[in-house]
């Protein structure tokens, strides 16, 4: 199918400008209009258009006007955590699909009406979870659907990265993570380990999240680097930041499993993701330098053994087929450029993408409810059921070189 699918991009920061160079690779793709609140940066997305496909690109302010004055197939929104919700509800109104960069929700409410407006539209809502097209994480999921794991018990995943510059220099910077590490306390970026644990835990087709906790430590990490690179007179030296340094959150899932989670930006560390897999036959950690697997009655007893070697027998077909067809490295390894590969096959084909938007408000839904036991200390909360019931017998599901449920016929 050669059919030429024209995306509107709204919102061209560096996360932005990043996805919509790799949206300019896809075979078909074509961007007609970009869109920022930064006219600078409107226009510098619509000069990456130009030089990369030589098409001249209509530069917007209003995510609005560009709905209404451009035809399009699909939008591409990367902006702000607390906008994304309402950008991807008037998109898909306007008749538009819609690929959403990962972030949390701020209400319960902004993802009943992302599902409204897909279930009423036609039109899809995919969460760019990027990590559920990683290598490794695609190998993992194939040792599990081939049974390797047996049956998994507990997951755990996070986000554990050092985001000091990044979040204390947000306003130089006009960076989106400032203000909610002001005014917020939860798991604010739960997505990139809980996507692809989702997917292995079959949650919204046979499985679904049912309550979660959460627990978050005092903040500290930024107003001392804050106060070490800035000095005391800096206008945030003194700031009383709501986000605690350490936020774990713990969720239980119908079918019995349970999921921890845990989100540390403003610490010194390397980058983690801190995943984790614990079956009845077997069991993985990512480890500090090697990531390292036990498997019943076949590891050296009581020993971890190293998982390359799993991560070439277990190789994914799709990444296989990335491998072999030589493509280039792309963001973060390739996982950026498979996961819009993803989307722009599901608005080729019209049907719903690997990622809906009945996972896309599950994953999203985590960040306000976990505030919420936050600010209870701790308190149980309740997960809504987005499907209404559905994930207990759903249709089936995308069967093809992007499928997260199973393994590709």
């Amino acid at each position: 199918m050669n059919k030429i699918i024209r995306v509107g991009c709204v919102g061209l920061s560096g996360r932005g400008m990043s996805n919509m160079g790799e949206l300019l690779s896809v075979a078909g793709v074509v961007v007609p209009a970009v869109c920022d609140l930064y006219e600078d940066r409107a226009q510098a997305g619509a000069r990456l258009v130009e030089e990369k496909t030589g098409v001249t690109s209509t530069v917007y302010l209003d995510h609005k006007e560009m709905l209404a004055k451009e035809k399009l197939d699909a939008v591409l929104c990367c902006t702000t955590w607390i906008t994304h919700g309402r950008i991807a509800v008037d998109s898909m109104r306007a008749g538009c699909h819609v690929a959403l960069e990962v972030g949390g929700a701020a209400s319960v409410e902004e993802c009943w009406q992302m599902v409204r407006a897909s279930e009423e539209t036609g039109k899809f809502c995919m969460l760019l979870e990027n990590c559920c097209y990683d290598r490794k994480e695609m190998a993992l999921f194939r040792m599990v659907r081939e049974g390797v794991f047996g049956e998994l018990v507990h997951c755990e995943g996070g986000y554990r990265h050092d985001l000091r510059d990044e979040i204390a220099y947000g306003k130089e910077n006009r960076h989106g993570r400032l203000p909610n590490f002001m005014h917020r306390n939860g798991e604010v970026y739960p997505t990139h380990q809980l996507g692809p644990i989702a997917k292995l835990l079959r949650v919204n087709r046979g499985n679904r999240f049912l309550t979660l906790t959460s627990m978050a430590s005092k903040a500290r990490g930024l107003n001392e680097f804050i106060l070490r690179e800035k000095g005391p007179e800096y206008y945030l030296a003194n700031q009383q930041f709501a986000q605690g340094d350490i936020v774990t959150t713990t969720i239980k899932c119908a079918g019995g499993e349970t999921i921890t989670l845990v989100h540390d930006c403003s610490l010194p560390r390397p980058y983690s993701r801190n995943y984790a897999l614990a079956g009845t036959k077997a069991c993985y950690r990512e480890a500090p330098f090697n990531d390292a697997i036990y498997i019943d009655n076949m590891s050296p007893h009581h020993e971890w053994e190293s998982f390359d070697k799993y991560l070439e027998q277990y190789e994914h077909p799709l990444w296989k087929a990335y491998h072999d067809r030589d493509q280039h490295a792309g963001g973060h390894g390739g996982m950026d450029y498979l996961v819009l590969c993803a989307f722009a096959d599901a608005v080729r084909r019209g049907e719903q993408p690997p990622i809906d938007v009945y996972d896309t408000a599950a994953w999203m839904v985590v960040t306000c409810l976990s505030e919420e036991s936050v600010a209870m200390g701790g308190m149980p909360v309740s997960i809504p059921d987005f499907t209404n019931g559905m994930w207990i017998e759903r249709a089936p599901a995308y069967d093809g070189p992007y499928c997260l449920e199973e393994m590709p016929g």
